[in-house]
């Protein structure tokens, strides 16, 4: 643990080192808590360069609290489409809603208010707090941790009970208490350049004179791994029917997971988003697919179902594994299914689907240009 004139000194070299290098972000020229919020919570688990497009779109859409709590819901989803993990729009809206209701439209400035918002947790609620509000209190996120557990040779999984709580402590007795908020984005612009997971570049380091890590020559094997669980392989098969005009079928958000045999897909799908007819595949994909509109009751009149397979789509979620199987579906008209949309097929981002469901647009598209039926035409 630093003390004293080191740690005083350690602070002022990253400090110095980041006002001279940091990336120029889009929200870090602001202090708005709105636009460090949004900017907090669309960087969960997502990459820098990912984001930037989209907050500056749903910025562009919702420019203040306000505009994002008066939003229809699928508004929101629809610009948040494709960044992933979905929950986190709706508890972005839900805290908006909070904040015009118990705080009259304002940000609130105290961390147990801001901790009291959807979707927004110890992390969260420290970053914005610090950076927006210049309050004193020390982020831990996954690059912040790396960064400790190197610089103090931290040894184990730092996930483990009551290990995370230690960190906690180390990284509030590293804090540079009076730029609080600069600090927090230096400790964390340090793992995500420099410190990194994989080949930290210790010769650039500004602080590396301090990493106890590097001094023992274990830096790069820290922090230890953790276990990972066991891959589990899914199968899926999707329908995407097309008219003769290039409109195709969408479903709407399952209510629940008990709808015939979503609730194997759900999850790892369609993120209770608009998605194409999907079934999780236990034998023949084509013959599974059948059986799943047959339950859903496709109402096609007197028009057959040719299924023109496209090219399989790999997608990995958490600890799953999956192949989806589309179908393309050429008919005349459209099927009857209940709750069902129509939209374009090459912009079936006209309602709030996830990046999987337009990955299957893409392939059915595609196979559909392949097709025998379509160069006859």
């Amino acid at each position: 643990m630093l003390k004293n004139r080191e740690l005083a000194s350690f602070q002022n070299q990253l400090l110095e080192w980041f006002r001279q290098f940091k990336r120029d972000l889009p929200w870090r020229r602001t202090k708005d808590p709105y636009r460090v919020w949004l900017s907090e919570i669309m960087l969960q688990q997502t990459r820098v360069a990912a984001v930037i497009p989209y907050y500056e779109r749903f910025l562009e859409r919702f420019p203040d609290i306000q505009a994002l709590a008066e939003s229809p819901v699928e508004e929101v989803l629809r610009l948040w489409s494709g960044l992933g993990y979905y929950s986190r729009a709706r508890n972005l809206q839900r805290a908006a809603q909070q904040i015009v209701a118990q705080h009259g439209g304002k940000f609130p400035e105290n961390f147990e208010d801001i901790l009291a918002l959807p979707g927004i947790g110890e992390y969260t609620a420290a970053a914005i707090s610090s950076i927006a509000f210049d309050a004193r209190h020390a982020v831990l996120d996954g690059n912040v941790a790396r960064v400790l557990a190197r610089l103090d040779a931290i040894r184990g999984d730092l996930r483990v009970p009551g290990r995370w709580q230690e960190l906690q402590k180390i990284a509030d007795q590293h804090l540079e208490r009076k730029s609080s908020g600069e600090w927090n984005q230096a400790m964390m612009e340090l793992g995500a350049t420099l410190c990194t997971p994989k080949s930290p570049q210790c010769l650039l380091c500004p602080v590396n004179q301090f990493c106890e890590g590097r001094k023992q020559g274990i830096a790069e094997r820290l922090p230890e791994k953790r276990k990972k669980r066991a891959t589990v392989e899914v199968t899926l098969a999707a329908a995407v029917f097309a008219d003769k005009n290039g409109w195709t079928l969408l479903l709407p958000p399952p209510k629940g997971t008990n709808e015939g045999r979503l609730a194997d897909y759900v999850p790892v799908l369609v993120s209770n988003l608009w998605h194409f007819p999907t079934v999780s595949v236990n034998g023949n994909p084509a013959a599974d697919l059948r059986a799943h509109l047959r339950e859903l009751h496709v109402d096609a009149g007197n028009q057959k179902l040719r299924l023109t397979p496209a090219e399989a789509i790999r997608h990995a979620v958490t600890y799953r594994s999956i192949t989806v199987r589309p179908f393309h579906i050429s008919m005349k008209n459209l099927p009857r299914i209940q709750g069902a949309e129509r939209v374009p097929l090459h912009n079936v981002s006209a309602l709030p689907v996830s990046n999987l469901t337009r990955k299957v647009a893409g392939a059915a598209l595609a196979a559909a240009k392949r097709s025998p039926e379509k160069r006859k035409r």
